[in-house]
C-alpha cells in the first residue's frame, strides 16, 4: 500500500513548484536529448529535428489540453478560469499525439524535411517521457482505477474520490501500471525494434502507436475517471484504432521496404 505525499514538491515564497510540473519538464528534457542523439547517430541534422520536435511538443501540450477540455466541456464552461490550469492534469495523450503531429509534423512537411523519420526518432522519446510523466498522477491523486485490496493498492484522499467510491479508501494504481507498461514500450522500442524497422520509414513509430494503445485499451478498463463518448471509453476507441493501424501499417511498411530493395 502506498499513498501521495501530495502535489506541491518546493514552495519558495510566492513560488510553488509542482511534481506534475516538474516531471513533465524532466520528461520533455530527457526526450529531446534522447531526440537529438538518436538524430545524430542516423546523420541527420539534429539541429532541424530538434526544432520540430520542440514544436511537436508546443503542439502537443495544447493538443493534449483542449482533448481534455473538449470532453469535459460542462465543467471548464462553468469554470473557464481552470482551463489554464494544466498543473492540476488533465493533458490526454491522444489529443497530444494529434497535436504534435499537426504541428511538428506539419512544420517538418513545410521545411521539406523528413517528418516521417522525425516520427520514428521521437516515437521512444514519447513511450518514455509517458512512464514519467505518468507519475504526475500519482502525485495529484488522479488517473487512479476502481477499488482493490491488492498488496500495492493506493490509498487516495477522501477528496479526491469519486461520489460513487466516497466510502472506499484504496484503489487500483493505473497510472503505475501505465507508467511501467510504457517503460517496457521504450525498452521494446530501443533494444528489439529500432534497428530492424530503420529501413522502413514510419514503422517504429507506428509500433509504438500500436504498443502503446495495447497497454492503454487494458488499463483504462480500470479508470474511473474515463473520458466518455456516450457509454464508450474515449481512450479504448483510440486504443482500437492505434492497434488496428499498428497491425495493417507496419507489416505494408515493411513489404514496401523490401519491394524497394
Amino acid at each position: 500500500m502506498f499513498r501521495s505525499p501530495g502535489a506541491i514538491a518546493l514552495e519558495l515564497g510566492p513560488l510553488t513548484f509542482r511534481w506534475y510540473g516538474i516531471l513533465m519538464a524532466s520528461a520533455m528534457g530527457l526526450g529531446l536529448w534522447l531526440a537529438y542523439r538518436e538524430s545524430v547517430r542516423r546523420g541527420l541534422d539534429p539541429d532541424s529535428m530538434l526544432k520540430a520536435s520542440e514544436l511537436g511538443l508546443l503542439g502537443g501540450l495544447v493538443g493534449a489540453r483542449l482533448y481534455y477540455v473538449a470532453f469535459n466541456l460542462d465543467y471548464y464552461l462553468r469554470y473557464p478560469g481552470k482551463i489554464f490550469a494544466v498543473w492540476e492534469g488533465g493533458l490526454a495523450i491522444h489529443g497530444g499525439v494529434l497535436g504534435g503531429l499537426l504541428v511538428g509534423g506539419g512544420y517538418a512537411l513545410l521545411r521539406s524535411l523528413p517528418a516521417v523519420t522525425y516520427l520514428d526518432i521521437a516515437a521512444p522519446s514519447l513511450a518514455l517521457g509517458q512512464a514519467i510523466g505518468r507519475w504526475g498522477n500519482f502525485f495529484n491523486e488522479e488517473a487512479f482505477g476502481t477499488p482493490t485490496s491488492l498488496p500495492w493498492r493506493l490509498f487516495i484522499s477522501p477528496s479526491h474520490r469519486p461520489i460513487q467510491y466516497a466510502q472506499d479508501e484504496y484503489f487500483h494504481p493505473t497510472f503505475l501500471y501505465e507508467s511501467l507498461w510504457d517503460f517496457v514500450v521504450f525498452l521494446l522500442l530501443i533494444v528489439v525494434f529500432r534497428r530492424r524497422l530503420e529501413r522502413a520509414p514510419g514503422a517504429l513509430f507506428l509500433t509504438y502507436l500500436g504498443l502503446y494503445s495495447l497497454g492503454r485499451f487494458m488499463t483504462e478498463a480500470l479508470r474511473t475517471d474515463a473520458l466518455m463518448l456516450g457509454p464508450i471509453r474515449v481512450a479504448q476507441l483510440a486504443s482500437i484504432v492505434g492497434v488496428t493501424l499498428a497491425l495493417i501499417g507496419v507489416p505494408m511498411l515493411m513489404r514496401r521496404n523490401r519491394a524497394a530493395a
